[in-house]
């Protein structure tokens, strides 16, 4: 494989740069192993997929594989649509990790340091995923219509959401204190010249200290802020499709979510063992 070719063409696609990533070690992890097995690419898909499985690779990783094999033959040979049988892994259907309003507002109160609060407090309250947050302007703050215009977000999709006053006022307090140059929240060497964002990395070691100082013993990840913004609005009466618009879902299914996630309509639920006592008697 020529892969500074299978670079050029996923730059000149517009991958997403974490897609380049992902796909360029797949297709190295592929043809390493045709060539560890003598087989030709083409025939040694099949093979390869039965590999992963057996090894036990994630059925993320399997997905990602084939995905990247796909891109290789149709968009880089430019073989069309490919005929190999191969049954694409199943993705598990597990819930979101959810906190309760209590933990959020346990997991706030432990934070200390004002822009770390400030940047939890952003996820939470904006339900952002963490390369919105990063990647978010004081320019694409509007104070005047409360709201923030998130640009080039999943999907290359602009969207604007609401910002609660509430979050206004300390946001003020911090950029004044702060004075960051161009991004809201930026890192250790940020100059005017050298703008810097703050690392995924950081915030997520962060919210893990804060987590553990607030005893939550759940696993929780800036992600768990976003399901937790989502489900704390629906079991507040906030329709589907509002949320939907609100986190940028593309699909209704993906929002569908979190009706499975809130205890709204089951911790009204009787449980057959408050029948037995009244049929008995």
């Amino acid at each position: 494989m020529d892969f500074t070719n299978i670079a050029h063409i996923l730059i000149r696609k517009n991958y997403a740069p974490n897609t380049q990533k992902v796909y360029l070690r797949c297709l190295f992890d592929f043809e390493r192993f045709c060539k560890k097995e003598f087989i030709p690419l083409q025939e040694g898909v099949e093979a390869y997929i039965k590999y992963l499985i057996t090894s036990g690779y994630s059925e993320s990783a399997q997905n990602q594989a084939i995905n990247a094999i796909k891109f290789y033959f149709e968009k880089v040979l430019h073989l069309g649509k490919q005929h190999y049988i191969i049954d694409r892994p199943k993705k598990p259907k597990t819930l979101p990790t959810v906190l309760a309003m209590k933990e959020v507002s346990r997991l706030f109160d432990v934070v200390e340091n004002d822009k770390h609060k400030a940047i939890l407090q952003t996820i939470y309250a904006c339900g952002l995923r963490i390369s919105e947050l990063l990647h978010l302007e004081i320019a694409h703050i509007c104070g005047d219509r409360k709201t923030f215009h998130l640009k080039g977000s999943k999907g290359k999709k602009d969207r604007i959401v609401p910002v609660p006053e509430e979050l206004l006022v300390h946001l003020r307090i911090y950029y004044k204190k702060n004075l960051p140059h161009k991004y809201l929240f930026e890192g250790h060497g940020s100059t005017a010249l050298n703008p810097k964002p703050y690392t995924a990395a950081s915030i997520r070691k962060l919210l893990h200290r804060a987590a553990k100082k607030a005893h939550i013993r759940k696993t929780v990840t800036p992600h768990t802020l976003r399901h937790s913004y989502a489900t704390h609005l629906y079991e507040n009466g906030i329709n589907l499709r509002s949320i939907q618009v609100l986190l940028g879902h593309n699909s209704s299914k993906t929002t569908e979510i979190y009706t499975h996630v809130t205890n709204m309509h089951i911790k009204n639920t009787p449980s057959p063992l408050q029948f037995l006592k009244k049929n008995v008697t």
